[in-house]
């Protein structure tokens, strides 16, 4: 019996700007280096200012084999080959009825959707991709579950629901072989040849041109050793780097605007892959301990390499703006006196003496949820906002956002894990009024009150978490149990379980 994760969310009223595109996905792949087998549909959730949108379409995983996701360079070839931008709906596997669809939709409701018993179409018994080896070899499965936290307009993140997986997909294929073989990964490949290659033409080739092949490859003094683990962690990264390409190329001919905040959840061949680039988070909880899987990316988190490069490209700042932070905005007056400050290099603060240049804005500016960088984005990595500038100017943002993901891996054949450890995946919705600590009691109160081989148990969690960080609409706004605001952000969670009844693996 498979137990399925589980997705919520919750509609956030529109604010002055809204952030839209919220949402995520959940995908199981089974991996070789030759071509796709089957593909059928799988879906997370989402939430936002406007109806969210289908992870993704049953067709477009076919073709991957005979085309790669990125498409060709040029706005006329992209606009040709890419299929149109997807529209708005709710997620599949939520199987709303018209009625429930409508009460979605009202922006003031912050109505919560969740699977109900008997739509239990979530992974881990979603959706797949299938490759085989030509060799015949047995490819793997991966699965795989996103959330994409949308701003300043949906388009990047619906696009990422539907091509994230592709890339990465695209990226693990040519590893197939490599990750198999037990014996450490070549440093270098043959000549003509992909890593997922063992074509006996192509090695006799090689010897023919005296190339030493892997099970040959001599061993160097200084020579740094690679792992398997190490492999997927670059595949992860540059398939979002391929994403964040596809939009820049794509975004006249498919209207993306804005960016988003990726989240995605990995399980690869025991392990967890946990990839973050924004504000999204993500814990494990294990026999009640919480163990972090990703941090917060914002301009007081990544000070110091934003700081660097605005000090090694000024021309980036635009005459506008200085990289050193100060605790206030200067006054005129204050020339001359000394100020706290710290530069790219500094923890701590020091005094230095104010110049005419420090009365220009600082690139990094309040603290906490209101900390912004040039005074315009509060998050400093993601994918998208490839247009973004400085209100009112010519200044460009992109330059210091950052598509790379951090990827911390959590290995599950490490530990014995019960019915009640559960990986959770929430957007900064989720974070910004409920801390670590209230999670895990939330999921260990909610846990405990169902029978451990009850799958309706993980989407109760996920519900619950939701519906506390939302609160209750009182006369002064959507108020907690303490009384104190609500998220009045967009609100998904995924609960998935890492252990119990059935074969989660």
């Amino acid at each position: 019996m498979r137990v399925p994760a589980a997705a919520l969310s919750c509609r956030a009223c529109s604010p002055p700007v809204p952030r839209r595109g919220g949402g995520g996905a959940g995908r199981r792949a089974r991996l070789g280096p030759a071509r796709f087998g089957s593909a059928r549909s799988g879906s997370g959730c989402c939430c936002g200012c406007a109806p969210p949108w289908r992870s993704w379409r049953r067709g477009w995983a076919r073709g991957l084999a005979r085309r790669p996701p990125a498409e060709p360079r040029g706005s006329g070839a992209g606009a040709r080959g890419s299929p149109p931008p997807a529209a708005f709906c709710r997620p599949a596997f939520l199987q709303l009825t018209p009625e429930e669809l409508r009460r979605a939709d009202d922006h003031t409701g912050r109505a919560v959707q969740s699977p109900r018993d008997g739509r239990r179409r979530l992974p881990w018994s979603t959706g797949y991709l299938s490759l085989f080896s030509l060799q015949g070899r047995k490819g793997f499965y991966f699965h795989y579950w996103a959330l994409f936290d949308g701003h300043a307009g949906s388009g990047a993140a619906v696009m990422a629901s539907e091509r994230l997986h592709l890339h990465i997909c695209e990226q693990l294929r040519e590893l197939v072989e490599i990750l198999q073989d037990p014996s450490p990964p070549p440093i270098c490949l043959p000549h003509d040849t992909q890593a997922g290659s063992a074509d006996p033409n192509q090695m006799s080739n090689a010897e023919d041109r005296g190339e030493v092949l892997n099970d040959a490859v001599p061993r160097f003094h200084l020579e740094k050793a690679v792992s398997h683990e190490s492999l997927v962690i670059g595949a992860i990264e540059n398939a979002f780097k391929h994403m964040d390409e596809q939009i820049e190329r794509e975004r006249a001919s498919q209207h993306l605007p804005g960016g988003c905040c990726a989240l995605a959840a990995i399980y690869l061949m025991g392990k967890f892959y946990v990839a973050n680039a924004g504000d999204s988070r993500a814990i494990i909880i294990r026999n009640g301990e919480i163990i972090p899987m990703s941090r917060e990316f914002t301009p007081e988190t990544e000070r110091q390499r934003l700081q660097f490069l605005a000090l090694l490209r000024p021309e980036l700042l635009g005459k506008e703006f200085t990289h050193l932070e100060f605790p206030r905005r200067i006054q005129p007056k204050e020339l001359g006196k000394k100020m706290l400050y710290r530069d790219q290099n500094m923890n701590g603060w020091a005094y230095k003496k104010i110049e005419e240049d420090d009365l220009k804005f600082p690139l990094i500016f309040g603290e906490g949820k209101k900390a912004r960088m040039m005074a315009t984005i509060g998050v400093t990595r993601g994918l998208g906002d490839h247009d973004l500038k400085v209100f009112s100017s010519n200044i460009h943002i992109k330059p210091f956002l950052s598509c790379f993901p951090e990827v911390r891996v959590y290995d599950l054949t490490q530990y014995e894990h019960c019915p009640d450890d559960v990986l959770v995946l929430g957007t900064d919705g989720l974070w910004d009024v409920t801390n670590d600590k209230e999670v895990a009691g939330v999921v260990m109160e909610v846990l405990t009150s169902y029978e451990p081989n009850d799958p309706c148990r993980y989407t109760m969690v996920a519900q619950e978490l939701v519906v506390r960080s939302r609160g209750v609409l009182k006369e002064r706004g959507w108020r907690l149990a303490n009384d104190k605001l609500g998220s009045g952000d967009d609100i998904s969670v995924f609960v998935i379980p890492l252990g119990g009844p059935g074969n989660y693996t």
